[in-house]
């Protein structure tokens, strides 16, 4: 009869413990990323005098992983949506859109180092 090894244990997990620091490690990469967008679209967004650049904010509630990039102001929203206008080089209407879109995989992999630090 071949020989076996053989070891027990009993482990305790507490699963919600894990499931709640999983959470609060997305929220941490989801408030990187975020700012991370922010950042990108920033170095886009249509610039005179910096008015709408400086109005730009990252706001994430970490708690329900959710976030959010906006611009405030009245003309925000036709300097991003509005593509007749001319602006200076490297500077573009759809500067938060193509932020996201072109950052997607930057987002994944910010929230994902979070929650593979939580993991180690």
């Amino acid at each position: 009869m071949p020989l076996m090894a053989r070891a027990r244990f009993n482990a305790k997990v507490n699963a919600e413990e894990i499931t709640a620091e999983i959470r609060r490690a997305a929220g941490r990469g989801l408030r990187h990323a975020t700012e991370h967008v922010l950042s990108v679209s920033n170095q886009r967004v249509p610039h005179d005098e910096g008015t709408l650049e400086r109005s730009g904010a990252a706001v994430v509630d970490e708690n329900e992983l959710r976030s959010v990039v906006s611009y405030d102001g009245s003309y925000a929203v036709p300097q991003h949506e509005n593509l007749d206008y001319k602006h200076k080089p490297g500077r573009t209407a759809k500067f938060l859109e193509l932020a996201v879109r072109e950052e997607r995989e930057v987002v994944r992999l910010l929230i994902a180092k979070q929650i593979r630090q939580v993991l180690k």
